[in-house]
This record gives C-alpha cells, sequence and structure tokens, in this order.
C-alpha cells in the first residue's frame, strides 16, 4: 500500500484523489489477483500511491470491453459525434490541466512547467483529431463509364497502446486521440513506473461522453501483461513507444498474429552547430534539446556536433549555463527534475563513468547529486562529455539521461556524416546562417524530423517517427491516421 505523502511540496498541494483502479468496460475495477503494485515520487524516493497489478485475464477482459464496445456503440457513432466526444475531452483536459499537471510531476518527476506544458499539448491532440473525425473521406477512382469505383477509409478495430514512462499522458493522448477519431476503441497499458494519469484521462473521457468500453485502462508489470496485451488475438494494432530492444520483442511478438505496429523507439540525435552559426541562439537550443526532462526524451538533442572554429566559443558559453541549472522537486519548478529511478540512475552514472575511465574529458557534472530536503531523489547532474570519439558508446548507445557528448567536426561536410554516423534516425537539428547548408543537411540526413535554428519545433500538426533502430510509422498530424484506419476498394460494373 501506499505511504503517507506530505499535503505539500514546495508550496503545491497534493491531491488526495488519486486514481486507484484499473478501467474496463467502463468500470473502475481491481485486478483479477487482488495484488497491487506502487508508484514512486522519484524526487523523494518514497511511494506515494499504487494500483492494481493486472494479469493475463484482466487484458483479456479490456480486449473483450473493447471489442464488445468496438462493434455493440462506436462503429455506429457518427463520426461528426465522435468529433464532439473528442472535443469535450480536450475542454476537460484543460478544466482539469492543474490537477493533471501535479499528478504527472509526482509520478514522473519532471518540473511543473513540463507537465502543464505536456497537458495542454494532450489536449491539443484531442481537439486536433476532434476536427478530423467526419473528413477521413475516401477517393473515386476513374476506370471508365462501366464502372464506379471508390474506397472507404475503416477502422483497423481494436488497438493496443503501450506507453512510456517519460510522457505518460501526452504519449496516450497522441495515439488514443487518432485511435479513436478514426472509429477504433483503445487499450492502454502505461508504464509500471506512471500509470496515474492515463487512468485520470478515463474520468475525463467517460465525462465527455465516451461510451464504456471505448477506451480502457490496464495496469500491471510488462512482463506479466506487455507481451499478452501485444499478442492478443482480438488486438488489430499495436502502437508502441518504448525502448529498441522491448520494441523488437512487440514486433515479433505481434508478428505471431500478423498485427501491424507503430513503433516509436530510441535516438541518439545530432544538433549541429556550424562555423557561421548564432551562438547564442545554439546554446539555448542545445540546453532544451538535452535537459528537458532530464535528458529523459527519446528525441534529446544528445550530440552536439559543432565545428572546430567554433568549439571554445561554443563551450565557453555552454559550460556555464549548464552549470547554473536549477535542480530540484518537480513540484518546485526547477529546471532539471530527478531521473525515473534509482536503477536508471545507475545506468546514466554508469555511461558517464564508463566514459571517464577511457580518457573523455567531463567538463560538468559527471555524478550524482543531493537536493537539500530531497536527499533520497536520483538527482543526476547536467553533464557535457567533450571531444568524444565517434565510436564510444556514449555516442552510439542512448543514455536517457542529462548526459551532453560532444563531437569535433571540421566541415559542413563531415557534420553530415558524423550526424549520420549511429544506428538511430530520430531527429537532428542544425544551427547555420547559410540557408542552402541547411537545406543540404536537412536533404542528407537521414532522420524522420529536421529541425532548423531551433530544437523540438513542430507541434500537434507535424508528423513524428524516426529510420533504422528509431523505428517506423508516424505519429501526429494526418499522417498519424494511417495505421488507424484500412483502405477498402469497392468496385461495381453498372
Amino acid at each position: 500500500m501506499a505511504g503517507a505523502l506530505h499535503a505539500e511540496i514546495a508550496g503545491v498541494a497534493i491531491p488526495t484523489d488519486l486514481p486507484r483502479q484499473m478501467v474496463i468496460g467502463g468500470r473502475q475495477v481491481d485486478a483479477a489477483s487482488g495484488d497491487r503494485i506502487e508508484t514512486v515520487d522519484p524526487a523523494t524516493g518514497r511511494v506515494f500511491a499504487d494500483v492494481p497489478a493486472g494479469t493475463v485475464d484482466d487484458v483479456d477482459a479490456a480486449v473483450a470491453d473493447s471489442r464488445k464496445a468496438l462493434v455493440g456503440t462506436w462503429r455506429g457513432t457518427l463520426p461528426v459525434e465522435r468529433g464532439r466526444i473528442l472535443s469535450r475531452a480536450a475542454a476537460l483536459i484543460r478544466r482539469d490541466a492543474e490537477r493533471l499537471a501535479i499528478i504527472e510531476t509526482l509520478d514522473s518527476g519532471k518540473p511543473l512547467a513540463e507537465s502543464r506544458g505536456d497537458v495542454a499539448t494532450a489536449a491539443g491532440y484531442f481537439e486536433y483529431y476532434a476536427g478530423i473525425a467526419d473528413k477521413l473521406q475516401g477517393d473515386s477512382i476513374p476506370l471508365g463509364p462501366d464502372y464506379m469505383s471508390f474506397t472507404l477509409h475503416e477502422p483497423v478495430g481494436v488497438t493496443a497502446h503501450v506507453i512510456p514512462w517519460n510522457f505518460p499522458l501526452v504519449t496516450t493522448a497522441r495515439g488514443v486521440a487518432p485511435a479513436l477519431a478514426a472509429g477504433n476503441t483503445a487499450v492502454v497499458k502505461p508504464a509500471t513506473q506512471t500509470p496515474l494519469t492515463a487512468l485520470a484521462l478515463a474520468d475525463l473521457l467517460t465525462e465527455a461522453g465516451l461510451p464504456a468500453g471505448v477506451y480502457n485502462v490496464v495496469t500491471g508489470r510488462g512482463g506479466t501483461i506487455g507481451d499478452a496485451l501485444v499478442g492478443h488475438p482480438g488486438v488489430d494494432h499495436v502502437t508502441f513507444t518504448g525502448s529498441v530492444p522491448t520494441g523488437i520483442n512487440v514486433m515479433k511478438v505481434a508478428a505471431e498474429r500478423v498485427t501491424s505496429v507503430t513503433l516509436e523507439l530510441g535516438g541518439k540525435s545530432p544538433v549541429v552547430v556550424l562555423a557561421d552559426a548564432d551562438l547564442d541562439a545554439a546554446v539555448a537550443g542545445t540546453l532544451k534539446a538535452i535537459y528537458m526532462n532530464a535528458g529523459q526524451v527519446c528525441s534529446a538533442g544528445s550530440r552536439l556536433v559543432i565545428e572546430r572554429k567554433v568549439h571554445a566559443a561554443m563551450m565557453e558559453r555552454l559550460v556555464p549555463r549548464a552549470k547554473q541549472l536549477s535542480v530540484g522537486h518537480g513540484l518546485g519548478d526547477p529546471q532539471l527534475g530527478p531521473l525515473v529511478s534509482d536503477s536508471h540512475r545507475r545506468t546514466v552514472a554508469g555511461y558517464v563513468e564508463g566514459a571517464r575511465a577511457r580518457g573523455v574529458a567531463v567538463l560538468t557534472g559527471g555524478a550524482p547529486i543531493a537536493v537539500a530536503g530531497f536527499e533520497e531523489g536520483y538527482f543526476y547532474a547536467p553533464t557535457i562529455l567533450d571531444a568524444v570519439a565517434a565510436q564510444d558508446p556514449v555516442i552510439q548507445e542512448e543514455i536517457f539521461g542529462p548526459v551532453l557528448s560532444v563531437q569535433v567536426v571540421d566541415s559542413p561536410d563531415e557534420a553530415i556524416a558524423v550526424a549520420n554516423g549511429t544506428p538511430f534516425g530520430l531527429c537532428a537539428g542544425i544551427y547555420t546562417r547559410d540557408v542552402t547548408r541547411a537545406m543540404r543537411f536537412a536533404r542528407d540526413v537521414d532522420a524522420g524530423q529536421i529541425f532548423i535554428n531551433q530544437y523540438f519545433a513542430g507541434g500537434v500538426p507535424t508528423p513524428f517517427g524516426g529510420t533504422k533502430l528509431s523505428g517506423f510509422g508516424r505519429e501526429k498530424g494526418l499522417a498519424a491516421l494511417a495505421a488507424y484506419y484500412q483502405v477498402k476498394c469497392i468496385t461495381a460494373r453498372i
């Protein structure tokens, strides 16, 4: 059971009505086994909530209810009404934004300002796809005067959504909103560490008028229920966000049922700074790219690729700024919160200690830190590793923490080669005043998103996804809808 929690932290009142049950068929239920799992505030190391430890039986029940709702209710709901429900959901998320943001920060550790931004984005997904629900039109195909041929966009069916711990609510909304808009039902499996906002969303969707069974949430350990959900014969599509090894396993399990998948996996994205760049803008963009959510972002700009001519000048600006970043409990709204768990902090520390042992220069950070009043929290100092060799593990592998690895190059062409020099291809950014160089970079770098003179640009309407080990399929924008409908072609001789 959960331990006692402070009534407030950093002057922020803690909600007392935290979600405590799964949602299956519109009902709040405990696990079939009666077991529960605890969730921990990463900034204190203290348990503050618990949720059901779902079983295979719970997965079966959730999928069955999703199938029942799909055939019996949701598929017959007019598209315009689906849009109205999603629009009401967006308004309700905004109404409860502060409560959701506080819960998200307690669960994940991220600064409150970032959680507020995530909640606003989650509302934006429901709003965006609400406007599309009645516009998923097919095509007519001109076969000549003796034929009529046209296509229909039909929902794929029951969709499974396996959610990561770093962006719990926003990733849930990112997949569920287009799935529902296209007429599908959804079974959500949130991360073990961060289950609460996916559960809280269920109440808001019910209040918005979503029929029972259209949105189900099964909480529990991935090893117990993850494979059961992904490989369930009643699931028609799987949307997964997470690590490369787990994504590979998801694809294998889904393949046994010939179930389609969208995989958004890891990244090792470069931020390229050429000699003609605005260095102040590049510093600001680099800090955001690597230290947002303490670096626990798949699209983080975790590699700084910089031309040698401005390497020293860039470091003179960047290192002091990194040292000055505030670190603390997310509810105090620092610039960096904790890592999600002690085990993950040990993983991050292991990468840095290995680099140091190989002779890599640590310009700042490079160790866990204690924050006054939160000494048991999982904090790690903002870290910069300088002039790292191309094949070093901190260049080639995803650390998923506040660790920036610097690579020095001698030309724009070498910068492109270095940017492409990992097995990942999620994002890439470039800072330069030369438009032609920027466009050549965008053309030649193998990544799903390219940012020019900024980082984390775009938003709800811009497609997101990767190449190589970063996965395949696209989320966000109109491109996301392709995963959630199938095209039926009807041809008649007249």
